[in-house]
């Protein structure tokens, strides 16, 4: 796939090769990513005027925008400086007035003569009983009307660019639009009725009523479906990529699976089960695993990853679970050597403290295979991290990790599967967008056992009972988590709200009582804090949202949330996954600062009335839109300029079966419609893909 295909050099040219736009111009739509002729292909109208010619104004239901004939009369120019110059013209049933505001007298003699007959188009209004057309949009002679579509497009603007520019350029985008093979399956394009990719960006820009502009107008579903199959077609070539790689067979003997599930209390849930068996048929298969486990806060994902590195075990190998930062891996190893411990398998934790000595006897085990399950940061990454046989990788907290690392981790092992798990519920259509490559498992039921947590909106004047509360519960040896807000952008009034708060509550409930963590604290001090509060020395401990991810203390029963209404949907629901860990019923208190906007409210009652990390994350959604429920900049997540995906889920799931099947009957993209495709990813800039399809 040398370069890209002729037919597309003219969408792919300097901007300013296309009529009316000048080096000006060309600068000003930079500023909306207009940087070559195909950008302007996908930036679509987002409204349409009827410009249809009409005999009169008369009847009209006004204000509108008319078009119609006149013959043109006295003008009548403006007594002061600035003041409006009129011009009185007559139709074929009536006479109304054009005003110009700022005009210049020679100007509009010459474009508007007085006995001459005109086509004038523009919003007309009626002034003191009087029918008005202000600065009309178009004047023109008669054998020039052809220049006024009868339905005109209207664009999204930037600064310095007027509509009449914006017009023109994209006719002249449209005009170098080639005729293009197909590369949508043909059955799929004769059931939804799409038409060809030339006529369907000719009809999106040439939007005829209002439903011309629906994103479900056939033009413009097609064009959404198209960057929908190249962005999933890039992901399922991602994906045969990792698969093609040589995979290991792992199969497990499930001795040691058996001795963990004697040991448990509970039996695992039908999902866990379910996902258990799911990632073990994985496993024994030759291609390699690419799966992302996806779990509610308190799901149980830990036992599901755990018997997934057990089947590595089994097979005779070795398994590694890295997590995003020190106090995670240390969190993991806790969770994960009471386990080990029943299965009588060797445990160890790597992380960037690691030095020395004691580095080089945990490297030289892992090298001789004695070590058989490890733990760690991102420090497994390095150089001299050697496994004597790396079967399964597992990340914890997917969005600290891209495609990219992905594929990094992966060349560790010769063929290591990988499991990615998240915290995160992700609506469906974003799990498709953004880890449209992988195969998902999903954990949507709590382990028994798990009380469910009572959550309270309170009004922050209301803060004495809270705190009197609080002390109640903390002379019962209960412990609570008390979370401040993030203030603003600068780190230095976050330090001061938690720093007032935890001097407050450290006066109400006792000098030893009350620990504090926020971000501007050294490593060792923050992790000095969180033990103290894990081991039970401190009662309360005063964060900023440091602790949001996956930090467990089983015998913390209380969260406090400090003006709530400012965080996020997720990260509340994050926050609230603290507690709830252990055996005690558990109290969530939203604190909010009244009166509460419209937004601040729904989030805070949809928190209150579900736990249902899913539905939570669909109102999310739906609130905040794609782009910032996972923070576009480090989401990885595609940018379309047709397609919604937040509206158009269904659409997407199409292409990714589209893509998987097209890639499956046709891996390098050779046949007919193969080679379409390749058209298509070129002309969507996906070169992500182009590079896998020239390596594979």
């Amino acid at each position: 796939m040398s370069g890209r295909p002729e037919p597309l050099f003219p969408l792919f040219a300097d901007i300013e090769t296309l009529e009316g736009v000048g080096p000006k111009t060309a600068q000003h739509l930079a500023q909306i990513d207009i940087e070559k002729p195909r950008d302007l292909l996908f930036t679509l109208p987002y409204s349409v005027v009827d410009r249809r010619r009409r005999e009169t104004v008369q009847g009209a239901d006004l204000p509108a925008t008319l078009t119609v004939e006149v013959e043109v009369g006295q003008h009548r120019h403006a007594t002061r400086r600035g003041g409006a110059y009129r011009i009185n013209v007559e139709d074929a049933k009536t006479a109304f007035q054009l005003v110009f505001f700022h005009a210049r007298d020679e100007y509009l003699n010459r474009i508007l003569p007085p006995g001459s007959r005109k086509l004038v188009s523009g919003r007309v209004e009626m002034f003191d009983g009087l029918a008005q057309m202000v600065h009309p949009d178009h004047v023109l002679d008669r054998h020039e009307a052809g220049e006024i579509p009868e339905f005109e497009p209207v664009y999204p603007l930037t600064a310095g660019v007027t509509q009449k520019v914006m017009a023109k350029a994209a006719r002249a985008a449209v005009l170098r639009a080639p005729e293009l093979a197909e590369w949508i399956d043909p059955l799929q394009k004769a059931k939804a009725g799409w038409p060809d990719w030339h006529d369907a960006v000719e009809n999106a820009h040439a939007p005829r009523a209002m439903a011309d502009l629906a994103a479900t107008a056939l033009a413009r579903e097609r064009l959404a479906y198209d960057e929908f199959l190249a962005h999933q077609l890039t992901l399922a070539l991602a994906r045969a990529n990792l698969r093609r790689a040589k995979g290991r067979e792992s199969h497990g003997t499930g001795m040691l699976q058996a001795k963990v599930l004697e040991s448990l209390v509970f039996r695992p849930t039908g999902a866990q089960t379910r996902a258990i068996n799911e990632i073990a048929a994985d496993m024994g298969k030759p291609q390699r695993m690419n799966r992302l486990l996806q779990g509610d806060v308190g799901a149980g994902k830990t036992l599901v990853a755990f018997m997934a590195l057990l089947i590595a075990v089994e097979a005779g190998g070795q398994g590694v679970m890295m997590a995003p930062t020190e106090i995670l891996a240390r969190q993991h190893l806790q969770g994960l050597r009471p386990l080990a411990e029943s299965a009588g398998v060797v445990i160890e934790l790597l992380t960037g403290r690691d030095k020395g000595g004691e580095r080089r006897a945990k490297l030289a085990a892992l090298e001789t295979g004695e070590i058989q399950i490890l733990v760690g940061t991102h420090a497994v990454f390095q150089k001299d991290v050697e496994f004597r046989d790396l079967r399964l990788a597992i990340i914890d907290e997917q969005h600290r990790f891209g495609v990219r690392q992905r594929l990094e981790l992966g060349r560790k092992g010769a063929g290591a599967d990988v499991l990615v798990m998240t915290a995160t519920p992700i609506p469906r259509s974003l799990s498709l967008a953004q880890y449209g490559d992988m195969d998902i498992s999903i954990l949507d039921e709590k382990p028994p056992g798990r009380q469910p947590i009572k959550t309270a909106l309170v009004s922050t004047a209301r803060m004495g009972e809270v705190v009197d509360h609080l002390r109640r519960a903390v002379s019962e040896g209960k412990q609570a988590y008390w979370v401040c807000p993030l203030v603003d952008e600068s780190e230095s009034s976050d330090l001061t709200a938690a720093e007032e708060r935890f001097k407050h509550l450290r006066a109400a409930l006792g000098e030893g009582r009350v620990g504090l963590v926020h971000g501007q604290m050294p490593g060792p001090e923050k992790d000095a804090a969180m033990a103290a509060f894990q081991r039970g020395e401190t009662s309360v401990l005063v964060a900023t949202t440091v602790i949001e991810v996956g930090v467990d203390v089983p015998n913390a029963t209380i969260m406090v949330i400090e003006r709530a209404e400012i965080f996020g949907l997720a990260q509340l629901h994050q926050l609230r996954g603290r507690v709830g860990r252990g055996s005690g019923a558990s109290t969530c208190l939203l604190m909010y600062q009244a009166p509460l906007n419209e937004g601040g409210e729904r989030r805070l009652t949809t928190l209150r009335d579900t736990e249902d990390g899913f539905r939570i994350s669909e109102v999310d959604l739906e609130m905040r839109g794609a782009g910032d429920l996972i923070g576009v900049a480090q989401s990885g997540l595609p940018r379309f300029r047709v397609g919604d995906m937040e509206h158009q889920a269904a659409l997407m799931a199409v292409a990714q079966s589209d893509a998987r099947k097209l890639l499956n009957d046709d891996p390098t993209l050779e046949t007919n419609r193969g080679r379409a495709a390749r058209v298509l990813l070129w002309l969507m800039e996906q070169d992500q893909a182009i590079r896998l399809i020239s390596v594979g």
